[in-house]
């Protein structure tokens, strides 16, 4: 059961800096399958889970990493967005924000589970971003639901080198 006194984004929390992430296979944007461990070998990334794509604070958010891409890509590092939405979905909200990155869509939430990107008991996605190493060790984490502006400010303080760091609103 739920507790009251206990927000949602604390139920169920992140994976730990450290913790290898787990492998997917995810079906994306550019009309390929993305595999972290096939296609992204030696890459760091970045991954950031979101709930649905058009809805406000999605959108802030995927405009936030757009507006910040260069950041992230002067540095060699990839962005992944992934919902639970379809390739189709994705392809429209890509075409009318004009996002620079891939998006990948997790329609079974398999990988959002894998990731603690779901919501335990009620199965709602949840906004949590993850900065992987080269190695894809989690090298750091933000979590927030209703901040979602905030998770790009965290992932460019932490690939500027803030070290690895766990952050929760």
């Amino acid at each position: 059961m739920l507790r009251p006194d206990i927000p949602l984004t604390l139920v169920s929390m992140a994976l730990n800096i450290g913790e290898k992430a787990p492998d997917f296979n995810l079906p994306a944007t550019n009309g390929t399958t993305i595999g972290l461990n096939k296609d992204l070998k030696g890459e760091a990334c970045i991954l950031y889970f979101y709930p649905k794509d058009f809805t406000p604070g999605c959108t802030k958010e995927a405009c936030s990493f757009r507006d910040n891409f260069e950041a992230f890509r002067s540095l060699d590092i990839q962005v992944f967005g992934i919902s639970t939405d379809g390739v189709a979905t994705h392809k429209k909200f890509i075409d009318k924000y004009q996002l620079p990155f891939i998006l990948l869509s997790d329609v079974s939430g398999r990988v959002s589970k894998s990731y603690k990107a779901m919501i335990p008991v009620i199965g709602l996605p949840k906004r949590i971003t993850y900065l992987l190493d080269k190695q894809h060790q989690i090298a750091a984490v933000y979590q927030d639901m209703f901040g979602a502006e905030k998770h790009i400010k965290e992932m460019v303080r932490a690939v500027k080198g803030s070290g690895t760091q766990k952050s929760q609103a």
